[in-house]
């Protein structure tokens, strides 16, 4: 991993991102891929900080899938980040270029950074609007609710057995990296 520290990669992430509920995804982002990385034998930081930055351009593109992604990569890049994490930031988003994920990496950021809308969405339905109340089984069901949070991508996370983790593991996994940011993420 290169000599970027988590805290600026925060400031640069603040410098084009404001959205209260964007910075929430990229923290979950983080925290999911630092668990897939873990699980999966990745760097963790190298990882966390691709799920961190993947939509540092949403604000500057108004999330154009056309163009999202290549921004990012192209800002990330001028700032000297690592070039895997450049790639997977790109490859988060194929629509913006025609190419298709082949990497590991690449499945598990596009997947990972998915399920953390479902897994939220999740939440916001409980009475409580906590991820301690969110269940696993919960979260599969909703993969089968087309009509529930129906901007989320169920093939995209469906990804995660392209990287040899199947669907419940996969949710479980999500889900506790998210819980245990929970206080950061106001679920």
């Amino acid at each position: 991993m290169s000599q970027i520290s988590r805290e600026t990669a925060l400031e640069l992430l603040k410098e084009y991102v404001k959205n209260e509920n964007m910075l929430k995804h990229s923290y979950a982002s983080e925290a999911v891929m630092r668990a897939l990385a873990a699980r999966l034998g990745g760097d963790e930081d190298l990882w966390g900080m691709a799920g961190l930055m993947h939509d540092i351009d949403i604000e500057v593109t108004n999330a154009d899938m056309s163009v999202h992604g290549i921004a990012g990569a192209k800002i990330l890049d001028e700032r000297g980040y690592p070039e895997e994490v450049i790639d997977a930031v790109r490859m988060h988003n194929e629509m913006s270029h025609g190419l298709q994920r082949s990497e590991k990496f690449h499945h598990a950021l596009a997947a990972g950074e998915t399920m953390t809308g479902l897994i939220t969405a999740t939440a916001l339905v409980y009475p409580d609007k906590k991820l301690a109340s969110v269940k696993v089984k919960s979260i599969v069901k909703r993969m089968k609710e087309k009509a529930f949070a129906a901007s989320v991508n169920r093939e995209t996370i469906m990804e995660c057995e392209k990287i040899g983790i199947p669907i419940d593991e996969f949710a479980s996994i999500s889900l506790e990296a998210m819980k245990n940011i929970s206080s950061v993420l106001g679920l």
